[in-house]
């Protein structure tokens, strides 16, 4: 990428990176990593036209996540009630009250991956439905 002037590199993480729930520490760990080599990335790339970024990624619909919820709120429920159940009783703190969808993660990739990126690098970028209380990651 550096050869060619032009790149980007996209790490996706979690909102566990930086909002550790008690139940996920070692994955919590894991991601947190990933922020630190993403960011070292972006300063080995620095004054070229490859950036390097993270996506933190909030609770977002997938079969791991279907299984997660229903190990703690039952698996009897339907999936809607279970997802909503899941976020009130173990992530009350998102703002949109719901799981992520996948195609709003990818909104997001796309953009990111893209020219109107270009000043974008060395960012932990979020796409955690307000999840993480504060203002930065």
């Amino acid at each position: 990428m550096l050869e060619r002037g032009w790149g980007r590199i996209l790490f996706i993480a979690s909102d566990a990176a930086v909002s550790v729930p008690k139940d996920m520490v070692h994955y919590s760990a894991s991601k947190t990593a990933l922020l630190a080599v993403a960011r070292g990335f972006a300063k080995a790339t620095a004054g070229s036209s490859v950036t390097v970024n993270s996506v933190i990624v909030g609770p977002s619909e997938s079969e791991g996540l279907r299984t997660f919820a229903a190990g703690l709120v039952g698996d009897e429920l339907p999936w809607g009630e279970a997802q909503a159940a899941f976020m009130r009783e173990h992530r009350p703190l998102s703002l949109i009250q719901r799981v992520i969808r996948p195609q709003e993660v990818a909104n997001m990739i796309v953009y990111l991956s893209s020219d109107l990126a270009s000043a974008t690098t060395g960012g932990a970028i979020r796409v955690d439905g307000g999840y993480v209380d504060a203002i930065t990651p």
